[in-house]
């Protein structure tokens, strides 16, 4: 598939891996961080809404609880 705008590319996600928590070894394991990034991306450059987020990327709700709970985290 090819790579939609505002999505990372495999260079740049390569890049940030390591610096996300582990997507296992929690209460309840993280959705793929990939799909949740991308979906805030989106909405960060489209300026569109959270609840206008596409659904390919996942649930709105848990796009802007993650990108809320790295934000306060620094």
């Amino acid at each position: 598939m090819p790579r939609r705008r505002y999505e990372l590319t495999d260079e740049q996600y390569e890049r940030i891996e390591p610096l996300l928590p582990e997507v296992e070894g929690r209460g309840c394991p993280y959705n793929d961080h990939r799909e949740v990034i991308n979906g805030i991306f989106w909405v960060l450059r489209s300026g569109a809404p959270w609840r206008d987020m596409p659904e390919r990327y996942g649930s709105w709700k848990t796009a802007y609880d993650r990108f809320r709970r790295w934000a306060e985290d620094g």
